[in-house]
């Protein structure tokens, strides 16, 4: 019987050029050259659901990683240079970002260095969920929640060196400099002292790609690590919240609605026609006073606006305005005073310069910030009394004009509505006075020549002045901190913008929060510095299309034994050895290099070439399956047509025999590795049972799991895949597990809760969870 059991096989409509297996799941994610992003099962490779490309977020994937707790998968797009999360449940995205260079690796990582501090800090409550309000929820396709323990990191790598670190996927917290290279892999140390990163460096246009190792030295992240925990977390806090304003606005934006505008666009008509000197606002006061309006006017109201169409924008400039109303008390409102208190606790933070300045918090910055927030909710304080006022405003003038265009059309008016005091026309005449004044300045401004809806120019996301500024005379407070110059310039008082739109507002505070959250970033990326450059082999100089994910190097964290592993081949060798470069995590205590090259004998018995016993099989693809075993797939070096390939378990056991031998080699920094080659120390490998032919299949790309202890094989046209189960006499203790899994939902930890919202519905929640025609059934998580 075969060592491995296959459990699935299929051949795909696209070709596939990323896969990830789910670190919890058996669930797969793959990316194929359309852009499209899909979620597959174990059994039978079903499809669970499918995220298509889309202008707006981006066409070409060019990196996939999966939280580590495996409720997120993250993936990067090259074309829109953008950072996509996207919910395992469902093809929605939670929260994007954009990048400065296009993102060709990424690793996403989760702390497991324990102290005392960061115990007693995971268990404990989080007092913001003690002290605020739970924030509304926004309204569907907006947002999800998704829990989150223990300190996570992605790591982002991309063209021209650079390198970013992600808290928590969302919030940046270091830019790393100093490393020259696209990157083709990245490996972060669970206790964060050093992060591997192989690169190829571009020497000069005519040669080919040097390949490039360097171990960076990041000590200060873990000698600060409750620090940046915490840091982190609220980082991630005020990121979040962030979204959420911004989405509330969005939701503010979609209440507002065009038909709102119909009053001015046809007064502006109107105004264009009419053959009379009389002006727009005399023509309506002679008609509140003398119950006369001249024959353009009732063929405005009748003709145009109609009984019918008055009632209909009466009817939603109240249905819009209430909507927006309660947006802004219940969501703008929480999420800014919300947002007042992190970026508060922030600043205290600060202020203990022995644990945060090495950190590059900084007070000053954070103060800003919280102006910046302060204004935001003076501006949104100042749009709800715009919306008061003018509900009350066009709740008045509406009723009048409706009972007038009645008595033009003769129509029965109810006594109710007839009923009209002294006081409510002079309320109606001061709305005409302010609202029906002729304006040539907005007309060359704006194209129109009124502006009676007044909520609208909030919500517009311009650099432009408001078109109608509230009205300041008369207001006492307002006169008196002009006219006090120590108060004008006090720090107590959040500044003013009476003359700018909420959008603009809040453009503006983002800015400052980015840029004062920015520092943290560009410190502790300062403080990284290169422990080790170790230049390994020329690159192919061929253009190939395949992309890089499927090629070594693979690199690989020993959290038990803080360990890094890079397993690669020399592309110009014939016959491909597997090297194997181990590095302890401390830069410190990686004196040795560590550095083996492995042989694979003949092992099957019907071979041909009986007398070869060493160099017998060529690497093709090699990941680490778990810490003590490497997952290779192998081919015959006389490979000839017919001839299968090989799918095979190599235990480190077999390979890290005796490490004086390990330690004799002596790396010579001047030379390129490829070219000492010949000194480094040699294993050649015979398996015994932990192998199987691939029958029927140029088995070429490899993507393994061993937690769920399973794998995909890929072949070389990038359509066929196979999935087998790798630990076949664990099946009694596999349908335990899985039953148990059955039983836990996906999101169910009762941990603290982050809101992770969704950037533009629209754009990016166009995913399908329908399957190909070729599918026979549907598969969901919950299945």
């Amino acid at each position: 019987m075969p060592a491995f059991r296959q459990v699935g096989e299929k051949q795909l409509p696209q070709e596939i050029i990323f896969m990830a297996w789910s670190p919890k799941r058996d669930l797969i994610a793959l990316a194929n050259k359309v852009g499209e992003v899909l979620l597959h099962r174990l059994a039978n490779f079903q499809r669970v659901w499918s995220l298509p490309p889309n202008e707006n977020t981006g066409k070409e994937v060019t990196a996939l990683a999966w939280r580590p707790d495996g409720k997120i998968l993250a993936f990067g797009l090259a074309d829109t240079k953008r950072v996509i999360l996207c919910d395992v449940e469902k093809p929605e995205s939670l929260h994007s970002f954009s990048v400065d260079a296009p993102v060709t690796y990424m690793h996403w990582m989760e702390v497991t260095e324990e102290s005392s501090v960061l115990t007693s800090f995971y268990n404990a409550e989080d007092e913001s969920n003690l002290l605020l309000p739970k924030l509304p929820a926004l309204p569907k396709n907006y947002s999800t929640t998704a829990k989150i323990f223990r300190l996570n990191a992605l790591v982002l790598g991309g063209s021209s060196g650079f390198i970013e670190v992600y808290a928590y996927g969302m919030y940046k917290i270091a830019t790393v400099t100093g490393v020259a290279g696209s990157c083709l892999g990245l490996c972060f140390s669970s206790d964060l002292k050093s992060l591997s990163v192989i690169t190829e460096v571009q020497v000069s246009p005519d040669s080919a790609p040097e390949i490039t190792y360097f171990q960076l030295d990041t000590s200060l992240l873990s000698v600060y690590l409750p620090e940046v925990t915490r840091m982190a977390r609220k980082f991630t806090h005020i990121s979040t919240l962030l979204q959420y304003i911004k989405l509330s606005l969005t939701c503010m934006c979609e209440a507002w609605e065009e038909i709102l505008m119909q009053m001015d666009s046809r007064l502006t008509k109107f105004v264009q026609e009419k053959n009379t000197t009389t002006s727009v606002q005399d023509e309506f006061m002679q008609l509140l006073l003398w119950g006369k309006a001249s024959l353009e006017l009732q063929a405005l109201l009748m003709n145009q606006l109609t009984v019918k169409g008055l009632k209909k924008l009466g009817q939603s400039i109240e249905s819009s305005y209430s909507s927006i109303q309660k947006l802004v008390i219940s969501h703008l409102q929480s999420g800014s005073e919300a947002l007042l208190y992190h970026l508060s606790e922030l600043k205290g933070m600060a202020s203990w310069k022995q644990k945060y300045e090495s950190l590059g918090l900084d007070a000053a910055g954070i103060e800003d910030a919280i102006t910046a927030v302060g204004s935001f909710i003076l501006k949104a304080n100042e749009l709800l009394q715009v919306i008061d006022s003018s509900m009350k405003n066009f709740k008045a003038f509406f009723r009048w004009l409706y009972v007038a265009m009645l008595r033009m059309s003769e129509d029965h008016v109810l006594p109710e509505l007839n009923k009209m005091t002294q006081k409510d026309i002079t309320f109606v005449a001061d709305f005409l006075t302010e609202h029906f004044n002729e304006a040539p300045d907005l007309y060359n401004r704006k194209g129109k020549y009124f502006n009676v809806e007044r909520v609208g120019q909030y919500l517009k996301d311009e650099d432009d002045d408001l078109v109608s500024p509230p009205n300041t005379e008369g207001n006492q407070w307002f006169n008196f901190l002009q006219n006090s110059t120590h108060l004008k310039e006090s720090p107590l008082l959040f500044p003013y913008y009476p003359q700018k739109s909420l959008h603009f507002v809040k453009r503006r505070m983002e800015g400052i929060i980015d840029q004062c959250l920015q520092k943290p970033a560009d410190v502790i990326g300062k403080s990284v510095h290169q422990a080790v450059c170790m230049c390994l082999y020329k690159g192919s100089k061929s253009e190939d299309s395949t992309p890089r994910l499927f090629k070594l190097p693979f690199m690989w964290n020993d959290k038990s034994s803080n360990l890094h592993y890079v397993l690669f081949t020399m592309l110009e060798s014939s016959l491909s050895k597997i090297y194997i470069l181990r590095r302890h995590t401390d830069v410190s205590r990686s004196a040795n290099n560590g550095l083996l090259s492995v042989d694979f004998g003949n092992f099957l018995n019907n071979s041909i070439n009986e007398s070869s016993d060493t160099g017998f099989y060529s690497c093709v693809d090699a990941h680490f399956y778990d810490d003590e075993t490497i997952t290779v797939v192998l081919k015959e070096n006389a490979e000839q047509e017919g001839k299968e390939r090989i799918l095979a378990q190599l235990p480190l056991s077999s390979v890290y025999v005796d490490e004086d031998q390990e330690r004799e080699f002596s790396l010579n920094s001047n030379k390129r590795l490829d070219e000492q080659s010949d000194d480094i120390p040699a294993r050649t490998v015979f398996l015994e049972s932990q192998w199987r032919v691939l029958e029927n299949m140029k088995a070429q790309y490899v993507a393994v799991n061993g937690i769920r202890k399973v794998s995909c094989v890929l072949s070389s046209n990038l359509r066929h895949v196979r999935v087998f189960e790798m630990d076949v006499e664990d099946d009694g203790e596999a349908e335990e597990e899985e039953e148990e899994e059955e039983t836990t939902p996906i999101v169910g930890d009762e941990h603290e809760e982050l809101t992770l919202s969704a950037v533009n519905h629209n754009s990016m929640c166009g995913g399908s969870a329908e399957a190909d025609e070729t599918e026979e059934h549907e598969s969901s998580l919950d299945s």
